[in-house]
């Protein structure tokens, strides 16, 4: 069994506090949910509705990489396996990578359609080849999510597709980020991967953190009506390892720009004594100080 303990940030009090500080939220109290962890130690720098129910979407696949990477350390799959896209998984709404009858794709390509592309439908198929049916292939992924220490997750498919029973947490997100990383960095460089090559096709990938910000490496985006825009996101340079995650943001360009806030804020040898309060989309700031944060 694999756990992550997210251990709570306890901050000293200064005799001369340092001046308040006002974060933009990208989203309605009601959909933001947001935390960012050491990954080195656990501790937990920030967090804002992190183990409130909310809708992974496909922050979903992150599982079902989870799964294909331990086939593939079991070698019950090889990087050159084939597998069939059945009629259903081929059915999947975009995204996707839109396959004929019969047709299959291996598993290396498989790995960089989810991780790059998203795609619904090659997603579908690995679970049902890995876990014989879709519905197999969930639970599954929610008996892997409990062994991880990720108690607040219900999977309910492979893909992240809209279903009102799957549900998570952001700190079940931040869980299942730092397992992979933990646990498969040989297989990490995939999540760091903003575009691949598919039948001489040049596929181009969501995640526009790649690239933006010096240090991250990954991982994974999401969106669902019924979320908003999500992403996990891995940070790694000069000497500090963070996982950020922000749910339910209004639009891909400002949950973007949050994340990017949040790993200032925490490089920042200043946030742990700083008061911080939270002006959410369409709000004026509050006189309260960020639940979670011990006041100075």
């Amino acid at each position: 069994m694999m756990a992550f303990a997210l251990l709570a940030m306890v901050a000293g009090c200064t005799t001369v506090a340092p001046p308040d500080s006002v974060l933009a939220v990208p989203a309605q109290p009601q959909r933001y949910a947001a935390i960012v962890v050491d990954a080195r130690s656990g501790k937990q720098l920030f967090e804002v509705n992190s183990t409130a129910q909310r809708y992974p979407a496909s922050l979903t696949k992150m599982m079902t990489l989870y799964l294909l990477f331990e086939a593939l350390e079991s070698g019950r799959v090889s990087k050159e396996t084939q597998i069939p896209v059945s009629d259903n998984a081929a059915r999947q709404p975009p995204t996707k990578l839109r396959f004929r009858r019969g047709e299959t794709i291996d598993v290396d390509s498989a790995i960089r359609a989810i991780v790059v592309k998203s795609a619904n439908d090659v997603a579908v198929a690995v679970g049902e080849y890995l876990g014989g049916s879709q519905d197999q292939f969930a639970a599954m992924m929610t008996a892997k999510a409990r062994s991880l220490g990720m108690t607040s997750t219900s999977f309910r498919n492979a893909s992240g597709l809209p279903d009102d029973s799957q549900m998570t947490t952001a700190r079940d997100m931040a869980v299942l980020g730092m397992a992979l990383e933990h646990r498969f960095p040989q297989h990490f460089h995939y999540f760091s991967e903003s575009d691949f090559m598919f039948r001489g096709r040049l596929v181009r990938g969501h995640n526009d953190m790649l690239g933006r910000v010096r240090g991250v490496d990954g991982i994974k985006t999401g969106y669902i009506r019924a979320s908003g825009y999500n992403i996990v996101t891995s940070y790694n340079a000069d000497g500090r390892q963070l996982i950020v995650v922000v749910m339910g943001a209004e639009s891909a360009r400002q949950r973007n720009d949050h994340v990017e806030a949040l790993i200032q804020r925490s490089l920042s040898p200043m946030a742990a004594d700083a008061k911080t309060r939270l002006m959410y989309a369409g709000q004026q700031p509050t006189g309260s100080a960020l639940p979670g944060l011990p006041e100075p």
